[in-house]
């Protein structure tokens, strides 16, 4: 694709478009580094600035990745995790997608609930809480740094799970626990230095932070988790349903 000057649309815009197909047409694949700014500049007849703002516009949709030094790399594609109006644990949104999902467990210890946690898990302050704290991998990329905490009276085994290779949600229903319901929250945060370390990215690169509070059938908190996915790899679907009852007095 030539950058046409006479066209209407945008050189950054051209620019952007032709870079886009090479990856779709499998000319770039995943991991190779795109040619530099300058050699960009003399193989399309454009300014820095037009490279600039196309490759901008390519790492902001996910599509390259921007690496310190200048760097830019064909990133890989999103993962989509479908999680609203469904009680689904990231282990079993990835798995039923076909990923391969490997976890590394950091920290599985009893800690006493602080008040943040005392209220949204509903117990006591300075009860005890399991804290688990992982990290998880996807066909080998490390995707999402997440901290859980459960109540030690709902599941004391839990203590003791081992979590490398199976679904937390899945262990706790394996114990009679039948998850429900819950309440999520979706911000976009930059990363700090360990979650940057963590997750292998740059620091105060995207991420998205995700937390949540999941409830038995009966209502009771069973589980208060913070995740932070990497911004670059990961996409969440929403399921929309329209309501259709209208309260009249309104």
């Amino acid at each position: 694709m030539t950058i046409r000057r006479d066209s209407g649309v945008p050189l950054y815009v051209q620019l952007k478009e032709s870079l886009q197909e090479k990856i779709v047409q499998g000319e770039w694949v995943v991991g190779m580094e795109l040619p530099s700014e300058q050699e960009l500049c003399d193989t399309y007849g454009v300014s820095r600035t037009v490279v600039r703002q196309a490759l901008d516009d390519l790492n902001l949709t996910g599509v390259v990745h921007k690496q310190r030094g200048k760097k830019t790399f064909v990133a890989s594609a999103k993962l989509d995790e479908t999680w609203v109006h469904k009680v689904t644990g990231f282990h079993q949104a990835m798995s039923e997608k076909g990923h391969r999902v490997v976890t590394q467990v950091l920290a599985q210890e009893l800690i006493p609930a602080n008040a943040q946690l005392a209220a949204s898990l509903n117990v006591a302050k300075n009860s005890s809480v399991i804290w688990i704290k992982r990290l998880r991998f996807v066909e080998g990329d490390p995707i999402l740094l997440v901290d859980s905490y459960v109540p030690y009276a709902l599941c004391p085994d839990l203590l003791n799970a081992d979590l490398t290779d199976q679904s937390l949600y899945a262990y706790l229903e394996s114990h009679g626990l039948t998850l429900a319901s819950g309440m999520r929250t979706l911000e976009a945060i930059p990363a700090n230095d360990y979650q940057a370390q963590m997750l292998q990215m740059d620091r105060n690169a995207p991420l998205m932070l995700l937390d949540s509070v999941v409830c038995l059938d009966n209502g009771t908190p069973i589980e208060h988790f913070r995740a932070v996915h990497r911004g670059d790899r990961t996409r969440f679907e929403v399921d929309l349903v329209r309501i259709t009852t209208i309260d009249k007095r309104i």
